[in-house]
C-alpha cells in the first residue's frame, strides 16, 4: 500500500513539473506556423482566392487579432481538446485527432511487443555465447535492419507477403482485435525491427555485466540452477538500461509513425498528418504537433514508472 501511494505522489508531481514544459510546447506549436514566410490564409487559398475570401478565411483562423490574443484562444481550445477547427474537414480538429489516435498507439504498442520479444531470447544468446557465430550474425543482421529506410523495408515486405504470398494485408487497419492484429502485423514489424536493433545490444551489454558481477558468482557457490539464475537475478538487473533505450527510442517511434503509416495507409497520426499539410490545414498541424509531444511527454514518464518496477531500489525522487 505503501509503494502504490509512493507511485502515486510520484505520478502527481511529475504531471505537475510537466505544467510549464506543455505550456512551452503549446507556445512552440503556435509560434512555428507564424514565423514561416507568406501569410496562412493567402498559402490556403493559393492563386485562385480573391481577396474577399482571403479576408474572410483570415476573419476565420483569428490572425487579424493581437497574437497575444491568438495564443490565448489557441491555448483554450487545447485545454478544451478541441484545437480549434479543421480547415479540410470542417469539424473540430480534437475529435478527429482523438478517432485517429488509436490505430497510432496500437501500431506503436504492438511494435514494442514484438521488438521485446525479439530482445529479449537474442540478447541472451547473444550474451551467452559473446563472440561466436550467432552473436556476430544477430549483430550483423540488425545493424543491416537498421541502416535500411523503414519505408523500404516496409515495401518489400509488402511484395513478400501481401503480393507474392498473400498472408498479409496490403494495407488498412482492420475490424476487430484479431483483424487488427493481422493488418498491423507487418507495420508494426518494420517499426520493431529498428527498435530490437538497439536494445538488443543494449541488454547484451548489460547481461554480460552481470555475469561478471561478484553476487552471481554467489548465487551459483550456492547452487542455484543456471534457468533461476538467469531469470531472478540476470534478466532483472539487465533490464535498467534496456528501458532506457527502448523508452527513448519510444518516444522517436511516436513522430517516426509517419512514414509507416503512409505506406501502409493506416488510419493514424502520421497519415493524418501527411493529408494536413498538404492540404495546408494549419489548425489540425497545430493539434498534431501538440498531441505529438505530449504523447512523447507521457513515454517519458511511463519509462520512470518502469524503472521503479524493474528496480525497486530506484528511488521515486
Amino acid at each position: 500500500m505503501g509503494s502504490q501511494v509512493q507511485i502515486l505522489r510520484f505520478c502527481l508531481s511529475r504531471l505537475l513539473q510537466l505544467i510549464p514544459v506543455l505550456l512551452g510546447i503549446t507556445l512552440i506549436a503556435f509560434l512555428l506556423l507564424r514565423v514561416m514566410p507568406g501569410d496562412p490564409a493567402t498559402l490556403i487559398l493559393g492563386n485562385r482566392g480573391s481577396a474577399e475570401e482571403i479576408a474572410r478565411l483570415t476573419t476565420q483562423l483569428g490572425l487579424d487579432r493581437p497574437v497575444w490574443l491568438q495564443y490565448l484562444n489557441f491555448l483554450k481550445d487545447c485545454l478544451q481538446g478541441s484545437f480549434g477547427n479543421s480547415i479540410a474537414y470542417k469539424t473540430a480538429v480534437g475529435p478527429l485527432i482523438w478517432e485517429r489516435l488509436w490505430a497510432t498507439l496500437a501500431l506503436v504498442g504492438y511494435s514494442t511487443v514484438l521488438a521485446l520479444l525479439m530482445t529479449v531470447p537474442l540478447a541472451f544468446l547473444s550474451a551467452l555465447r559473446r563472440n561466436g557465430f550467432f552473436d556476430h550474425l544477430i549483430k550483423v543482421l540488425f545493424v543491416m535492419a537498421m541502416s535500411m529506410p523503414a519505408f523500404w523495408i516496409g515495401v518489400l515486405l509488402v511484395l513478400a507477403f501481401s503480393i507474392y504470398w498473400p498472408i498479409f494485408p496490403v494495407s488498412g487497419y482492420g475490424d476487430g482485435f484479431l483483424d487488427r492484429l493481422h493488418h498491423l502485423f507487418l507495420p508494426s514489424f518494420v517499426v520493431a525491427l529498428g527498435t530490437a536493433a538497439l536494445t538488443i545490444r543494449s541488454m547484451r551489454s548489460s547481461i554480460i555485466g552481470v555475469l561478471s558481477a561478484e553476487y552471481i558468482d554467489t548465487a551459483r557457490a550456492k547452487g542455484i540452477g543456471q534457468s533461476a539464475l538467469l531469470l531472478r537475478h540476470v534478466f532483472r538487473n539487465s533490464l535498467l538500461s534496456t528501458i532506457s533505450v527502448l523508452g527513448v527510442h519510444t518516444s522517436w517511434v511516436i513522430g517516426g509513425t509517419v512514414v509507416i503509416e503512409s505506406v501502409f495507409a493506416i488510419p493514424g497520426l502520421g497519415n493524418l498528418l501527411v493529408s494536413s499539410i498538404s492540404a495546408r490545414d494549419y489548425p489540425m498541424v497545430q493539434g498534431l504537433t501538440v498531441t505529438f509531444a505530449v504523447l512523447v511527454v507521457l513515454i517519458n514518464l511511463l519509462t520512470d514508472l518502469a524503472y521503479v518496477i524493474a528496480d525497486p531500489r530506484v528511488k521515486l525522487s
